[in-house]
């Protein structure tokens, strides 16, 4: 009867945030592992690695993909999902499932295409944490978190909701203005107490298809360089290839279509030294399931 008369008190808003992180509690207690993709600035394709890494990750095991980007949402363009319907069911929603069997959630697949999302920080913030809580996404190996770029509300809100999540992989091109972000970001981290998994350096160099030759469009080695400056592990560098971008275009991951490139064996190096830090996770709870 006491505790009937104590939840009584408690005002309605509270009860409801209450049952809203119990609720995320559960959901994400069913997921061994919980990696965040981000990047100090755009442009460093920082989406693109988030979905070629779920893809090599889906290999070994199930794998979901949550789009974090509300604003500008690409990761259902990138894994051939634009035209795919998120289903209502009981307790909430169910993930389009795509390609290697990765399960997607996107702000772009809940709205109209070509539709603007003018939305302050606040909604923002409860459109992530409706796609982690009512999202149905089962028992998972791993979930990747593709984040927009920046240190702001987006990425805050992971980092509380998420308190668990094994750590960030920052995304960066080897020149100098984005390095600069970069560290940025790793402060963003440190700041709470989000672990830093590694830094990926992407469009690392090409190899020109005629001659063979290495081109360092943007540079080479920055990010490694800022990674040792910062006692980061680095994970490794992706090269420029064009087929990216032409894969992308067509909701066709990189990595699924031409397996033997220099690229792919690319992410799957990242996807091994990113697999070497991670921890064990704690055993799961038994109790009942959402």
């Amino acid at each position: 009867m006491a505790e009937e008369i104590e939840t009584a008190q408690i005002p309605p808003h509270i009860m409801a945030a209450m049952r809203e992180r119990m609720k995320m509690a559960q959901r994400m207690s069913r997921i061994k592992h919980k990696l965040v993709v981000m990047s100090g600035k755009g442009g460093v394709g920082k989406s693109s690695v988030a979905a070629n890494l779920a893809c090599v990750l889906a290999e070994e095991g199930r794998v979901g993909l949550v789009d974090a980007d509300v604003t500008g949402p690409d990761i259902p363009k990138l894994m051939g999902l634009e035209d795919a319907e998120v289903k209502p069911t009981e307790t909430g929603m169910e993930p389009t499932t795509g390609p290697a069997g990765v399960k997607v959630i996107s702000m772009a697949q809940l709205i109209a295409r070509d539709t603007a999302v003018v939305w302050r920080g606040p909604l923002k913030i409860k459109a992530i944490k409706q796609m982690l809580s009512d999202v149905e996404w089962g028992d998972l190996d791993y979930l990747v978190v593709d984040l927009p770029p920046g240190t702001s509300d987006e990425p805050l809100s992971i980092a509380q909701d998420i308190p668990d999540a094994d750590g960030a992989v920052v995304v960066a091109t080897p020149q100098e203005i984005a390095l600069l972000d970069v560290r940025k970001s790793i402060s963003f981290a440190k700041a709470v107490n989000l672990r830093i998994l590694g830094i990926v350096e992407n469009m690392s160099g090409l190899v020109c298809p005629h001659c063979g030759t290495t081109i360092d469009v943007f540079k080479s080695g920055g990010a490694e360089a800022v990674a040792k400056e910062l006692g980061i592990p680095f994970l490794g560098r992706i090269p420029l290839d064009p087929r990216i971008v032409v894969g992308g275009d067509a909701g066709r991951p990189f990595v699924l279509e031409h397996p033997d490139s220099e690229a792919s064996k690319a992410f799957r190096g990242v996807v091994a030294a990113l697999k070497a830090q991670l921890r064990e996770p704690a055993p799961r709870p038994t109790g009942p399931r959402a």
